[in-house]
């Protein structure tokens, strides 16, 4: 097993792909004595140091503007990655990216806590990975029964609610939900039609916007 690597490939990898990007990655590098101009190869033992600098140095992006303006206020310098998975906001997923725009719009709402009916287990796992360290979350199944109360008590206890209606979502469980007359509860209450976690979460944050 060879003990080097090709400096240019390495780079490839982790997301400096375009030459612009590969020049001032080389660059830094080379001002941090881990290489020097002209050199090809890198030893294996210094690549962890030298993602350190990379990554202390810049802050990788795609192409959207939410990831752009990330990019910029991380107080790193922005450079567009190739390939796209290797933004550090949404990794090249527009799931990833909805999750990230959304816990900062709660927070800048002052909400912490997330209700969200329907979904298929699999979603609502997902969900709970991404969302949970930053929200207080309360996932229902949608296709178990749901008295009144539970949807009441779910409504109080939520600063949002998501009633995601294009999911596995029977309309007895909803209509719980859609049934509750109180004006500070049904304001709480967003129905999605649309399919994919990404829709939901920009269902949610439009909301809040207004």
């Amino acid at each position: 097993m060879s003990s080097d690597v090709a400096i240019d490939a390495w780079l490839a990898e982790h997301g400096y792909g375009l030459p612009p990007a590969r020049a001032l990655a080389h660059a830094a590098i080379e001002e941090a004595g881990l290489t020097r101009a002209g050199k090809l190869r890198i030893s294996n033992e210094k690549l962890p140091r030298v993602l350190g600098v990379l990554r202390e140095r810049f802050c990788l992006h795609c192409s959207t503007p939410e990831c752009i303006g990330f990019a910029r206020a991380s107080g790193r310098a922005p450079l567009l990655c190739d390939p796209k998975p290797a933004c550090e906001r949404c990794g090249g997923s527009s799931n990833r990216g909805a999750e990230a725009d959304l816990i900062e719009a709660c927070a800048k709402a002052g909400m912490k806590r997330l209700v969200i009916i329907g979904g298929s287990p699999a979603v609502r796992e997902e969900l709970e990975g991404a969302l949970g360290s930053a929200l207080q979350l309360r996932m229902i199944d949608g296709t178990e029964r749901r008295t009144i109360d539970n949807a009441k008590a779910d409504m109080q206890w939520g600063d949002l609610v998501l009633l995601w209606g294009a999911s596995e979502l029977h309309h007895k469980v909803s209509m719980q939900y859609t049934n509750l007359s109180q004006p500070e509860l049904k304001r709480k209450l967003v129905r999605v039609q649309q399919r994919g976690i990404a829709a939901l979460l920009h269902a949610a944050i439009d909301h809040l916007k207004r």
